[in-house]
């Protein structure tokens, strides 16, 4: 039977289990009668255990290791004891007062259940006693839910601070990951709570100062011209996942255009998919010409070699910029350089890691913001940073790093890649002042 997942326990489930634990049920047996994982049941009556100082029919709490043997007496000067023992240690008072105290624990609740429900040995037991009593463990659940929506338990010195060392990294438009992961030491604090301050208003900075609060217009679409219509024969996605399959250890490279303001320039990047890490050129036009010309300047400035290391399979949007593959393809010589693929029309999440990626160069240029006025070398700049960003899915590291590992530095120096310090991370319309 299938069990029923994220289903919070009742009052009713909780007296069931003390009810089994009492008739010495275990826990996958518990488990079984409330359709719950002996997992979670195990969890529900360690997080809930209530612990009980009581002693046993005439005799009191007593935990020391020598209760059995002992004979000493008047330990305490004067005795404290509200009844004339004449031993010590019948006394409440002697693990308290006994220098030679040892404590004894029970072994049967170092393992499961941990508790003494169902102990049929402790009613002549004085050592200290573990149970589960179902109505404390509903009060301490509602407790827990009441805390956890009571909003955040942070000082207002610890908030100050807090605010003072991140709000200025969201300004640059750093990610909360990117400033977590740089800053762990001094901000010792989760992600989400960061998130839950901004949101609250705490900080400085606010949710529209997050990059990824950032909402774009649907894209229009328009008509394409095509060098070549009958490129995509045997260049189809399906194509590409078949190819993909037969040669499974060829690294993958994406290939795409972002526009500035309509008729001006324009963007062509390149995401090699493996390490999150992405080159962008500027052209003056959205041809194939200028996408054949950026191609061959790689191939001359890497060498065929390396070309061939890093550009073996290559994807691209359907646009017309890319309608040449033959020239993509091979050198003027006509030797085999890469294989091209296209995605399908409108499905860019074909190629969602370079689209996500595209969200960075948006939040330094915004949408519909012409490309005259920027140099490659401000585009490149751009780009270090946009590459020295720590990202989650790269276990922390930035793309640059992870290419560094997986191509060697020397490639990203050929290419004239720089890593840019982790606080010095910008990712505005300032990055480009900066540059200056």
């Amino acid at each position: 039977m299938a069990m029923p997942k994220h289903k919070h326990l009742t009052l009713d489930d909780r007296i069931q289990i003390s009810t089994l634990l009492d008739k010495k049920q275990s826990f996958k047996s518990i488990g079984r009668t409330l359709e719950k994982d002996c997992s979670s049941i195990s969890k529900e009556v360690r997080n809930h255990l209530i612990f009980m100082k009581t002693g046993s029919l005439g005799k009191p709490h007593n935990a020391c290791i020598h209760r059995r043997s002992c004979s000493k007496q008047d330990i305490c000067d004067p005795c404290t004891a509200s009844k004339g023992w004449s031993k010590c240690s019948l006394c409440k008072n002697c693990n308290t007062h006994c220098p030679d105290f040892e404590a004894e624990r029970c072994p049967r609740l170092k393992k499961a259940p941990y508790v003494c429900n169902g102990c049929s040995g402790k009613a002549m037991c004085t050592l200290e006693k573990r149970f589960y009593q179902p109505a404390k463990a509903q009060a301490e659940y509602h407790e827990t839910l009441s805390e956890a929506r009571r909003g955040i338990s942070f000082s207002e010195a610890e908030a100050e601070h807090l605010d003072a060392l991140i709000s200025p990294l969201i300004i640059k438009g750093q990610s909360i990951h990117h400033i977590c992961v740089n800053n762990r030491d001094s901000i010792m604090t989760s992600e989400s709570s960061i998130y839950r301050l901004v949101d609250y208003g705490v900080f400085s900075a606010r949710n529209i100062d997050l990059p990824r609060k950032v909402r774009y217009s649907a894209r229009k679409v328009k008509k394409i011209l095509k060098v070549d219509k009958q490129c995509r024969i045997g260049r189809t996605y399906e194509a590409f996942l078949l190819f993909k399959e037969e040669n499974p250890d060829l690294p993958i490279t994406e290939a795409d255009s972002v526009e500035g303001k309509k008729g001006g320039r324009v963007l062509l990047t390149i995401h090699f998919v493996n390490a999150e890490f992405m080159l962008a050129f500027l052209r003056d036009a959205n041809d194939a010409q200028s996408v054949i010309d950026v191609f061959d300047r790689l191939y001359i400035e890497l060498g065929p070699d390396i070309y061939l290391k890093v550009f073996p399979l290559l994807l691209a949007d359907n646009g017309s910029e890319f309608s040449d593959p033959h020239a993509i393809e091979f050198d003027r010589q006509g030797n085999r350089r890469s294989h091209l693929f296209y995605c399908d029309a409108s499905a860019p999440y074909q190629k969602g890691s370079a689209e996500k990626n595209h969200e960075h160069i948006r939040s330094c240029i915004p949408k519909g913001v012409s490309l005259d006025s920027y140099t490659q070398e401000m585009i490149s700049f751009m780009m270090d940073n946009i590459n020295s960003l720590a990202r989650k899915s790269l276990g922390d590291k930035c793309p640059y790093d992870v290419f560094a590992y997986l191509y060697g530095k020397e490639i990203l120096d050929l290419l004239g890649c720089h890593k840019i310090p982790a606080n010095e991370v910008e990712l505005t319309p300032k990055v480009f002042k900066r540059f200056r």
